[in-house]
């Protein structure tokens, strides 16, 4: 069970003054779609983003919640995700972003969800430099899925997402070439692409050995 006293004597060991206040105090390192694919060319250009990884503080052990997008979605449609989207100019910080996005999502106030830092920014192949902003969720919590964008909101044991031996290298070819991607499988949940690499990154913080 990862307890919150466990997550911070570890993020504590992190890198010191990367968490807490939400703002990076020094260089970070880039994550993405480009570690398990070391010769993709990433865009010379990217479009600033956030997304909040809800860690939901259960009696009986931690939980992560994740959606599922619309499946009339341009984009991404029916894929597995975070409550997240693009930085906006209004936005006082990526904290900021997570925070709205997941409040306009899933309905999930403000008041019961407590930013304890960030991740390594994720660069996807597509361009987009996504801040993944970890939080506690005080429970019970209420949610309700915006359907213009959620098709579905489901939670997913911590210990289960951190556990190596459901962490799957899967592949496709997209435009002729084939990229490789981490993939996780929870109860008919397809799990994958930037969503689990960024639980990968979270995997490699609370056990990095």
């Amino acid at each position: 069970m990862f307890t919150r006293s466990y997550i911070t004597e570890k993020v504590s060991s992190y890198e010191a003054g990367r968490w807490g206040s939400g703002v990076l105090r020094r260089e970070h390192t880039q994550r993405g779609d480009h570690d398990l694919n070391p010769h993709m060319e990433l865009p010379k250009t990217s479009k600033p983003a956030a997304v909040l990884i809800p860690l939901i503080r259960h009696k009986g052990g931690m939980t992560v919640l994740l959606t599922q997008r619309a499946n009339h979605l341009k984009d991404h449609a029916g894929q597995i995700s975070f409550p997240g989207g693009r930085f906006e100019t209004s936005d006082v910080g990526y904290e900021a972003t997570a925070l709205r996005e997941t409040e306009e999502e899933i309905s999930l106030g403000r008041d019961r969800v407590e930013v304890i830092g960030r991740l390594d920014t994720y660069m996807t192949r597509t361009g987009f430099e996504v801040t993944p902003v970890v939080a506690f969720v005080k429970p019970p919590i209420r949610v309700k899925p915006d359907p213009r964008e959620v098709a579905a909101i489901f939670e997913v044991p911590l210990s289960f997402l951190m556990d190596r031996i459901n962490h799957k290298r899967a592949s496709r070819n997209v435009c002729g070439t084939k990229r490789y991607f981490y993939a996780m499988e929870y109860r008919g949940y397809y799990i994958w692409g930037a969503t689990a690499g960024m639980l990968v990154n979270l995997s490699e913080l609370l056990s990095p050995t």
